[in-house]
């Protein structure tokens, strides 16, 4: 693998702030990177492994994380595939679980599409960028950066491209 598109969906930047944090682990270890908007990516045919990632909102995935696998589920069932989602307030077990069932439930619409790795991460609430009602929900930041770098570091290492200390 030489290769990795990091694509992402998000209404408000904070899964585009985890897809670029995805990216630099990627190429930390020797990989050649693109992080890109969903809706901005023309074609993956030049990638040897996808990520995807997308924010978690009213119990489901963004539509354009939806709609980028559909476009191009044939050519990433040839791929290593990687997902994550955004969205529990807390990383209460309760809340992670939850999170996960809306994801599968958006993963189980591309049955093509095998992810070698699923993630879900913390989300972020900023009253200040949310209209009535949501705007009177306490702000929040459960992303844990830890445990992003070492998803990414773990997908790195199915893709057999990436080891702890350098390219492979």
């Amino acid at each position: 693998m030489n290769r990795v598109l990091v694509t992402y969906s998000t209404k408000h930047g904070s899964t585009r702030e985890v897809a670029e944090a995805v990216g630099a682990e990627f190429r930390e270890r020797g990989a050649e990177v693109d992080v890109r908007s969903a809706a901005a990516v023309a074609e993956i045919e030049s990638y040897d492994a996808v990520i995807v990632g997308g924010a978690l909102y009213m119990g489901r995935w963004h539509k354009d994380a939806q709609r980028f696998l559909k476009r191009y589920r044939s050519e990433l069932a040839a791929r290593r595939v990687g997902v994550f989602a955004l969205g529990p307030r807390t990383l209460a077990e309760a809340d992670v679980s939850e999170s996960r069932k809306q994801l599968d439930a958006a993963l189980a619409d591309v049955p093509d599409v095998k992810p070698t790795a699923v993630a879900i991460f913390g989300g972020v609430v900023d009253p200040a960028q949310l209209h009535f009602p949501f705007k009177h929900m306490p702000a929040c930041d459960a992303r844990d950066w830890d445990a992003i770098r070492a998803w990414a570091d773990t997908f790195g290492g199915e893709c057999g491209q990436l080891v702890r200390g350098g390219v492979s």
